[in-house]
């Protein structure tokens, strides 16, 4: 069986269009996406059609509830401009969506169960079963993972959130983030040169009997083409987003 792990789409069709076509020269079993799906790019009512098509489990992420109910939750003390910019991506997000796509994306789940060969199964989350907001980065100390997924040997579990492609051993079994598909960037970069990495970044995990494997994939796509979408979709602040794919 295999599964193709999806997360931080971000309002990204462009990116999600090249994972797609990806898929379709290599199909697989399972699709789920882990969350923070459409807000944030200028595409969030491709994204939602994509969802709607691939008719397969979402789960919820701290972007999607933020869209829904404009309450931050993951972070304090939040600059106020920064704040002010949110809010009016948010407002412009809602303004495209229309009331069955906001209907839709109510509906993602806090966490999804995926049953998986060998009596196994593959518990999804966003930030972590317990949180959207939780942080699992790959220098995460043992303790506070074991506290966060309390791991058992037949669950495999995955996240997103961190925008982080890793995977983190634990004991028998594993937590795995497949990266994010709209918004790859490394970690190690100054805030006021920020940039966004040219592709989109999932995973494909492989359940066959005892067999399993994880492999990582990074799919280069249209930049150009986003940043033509920013420039015309009337998404407020895109002159941010697009200098961040500038050189």
């Amino acid at each position: 069986m295999r599964v193709a792990l999806l997360s931080d789409i971000h309002g990204n069709s462009v990116a999600l269009d090249a994972v797609l076509a990806d898929l379709r020269h290599d199909p697989v079993d399972r699709v789920v996406c882990l969350g923070d799906a459409i807000q944030g790019g200028p595409q969030p009512v491709e994204v939602v059609a994509h969802l709607r098509a691939l008719a397969c489990p979402v789960v919820l992420g701290n972007a999607d509830a933020w869209l829904l109910s404009g309450v931050e939750t993951g972070a304090e003390g939040i600059p106020p401009e920064r704040l002010r910019v949110m809010h009016d991506i948010r407002a412009w997000s809602l303004a495209q969506l229309s009331p069955d796509d906001q209907a839709f994306i109510a509906q993602f789940q806090p966490t999804v169960e995926v049953p998986l060969p060998h009596q196994r199964t593959l518990l999804c989350y966003h930030g972590s079963p317990h949180s959207y907001d939780d942080v699992i980065l790959p220098t995460i100390a043992d303790a506070e993972l074991k506290r966060l997924l309390e791991p058992h040997e037949h669950i495999i579990y995955t996240g997103g959130h961190t925008h982080v492609q890793f995977l983190r051993h634990m004991h028998r079994t594993f937590h795995i983030n497949p990266g994010s598909i709209g918004l790859a960037y490394r970690h190690d970069q100054p805030e006021d040169r920020f940039k966004t990495d040219p592709w989109a970044e999932y995973a494909i995990l492989t359940v066959d009997d005892a067999r399993i494997a994880v492999e990582f994939r990074r799919v280069p796509f249209d930049v150009q083409a986003l940043i033509a979408i920013y420039a015309s979709s009337g998404r407020p602040h895109s002159e941010q987003a697009i200098a961040q794919y500038q050189p």
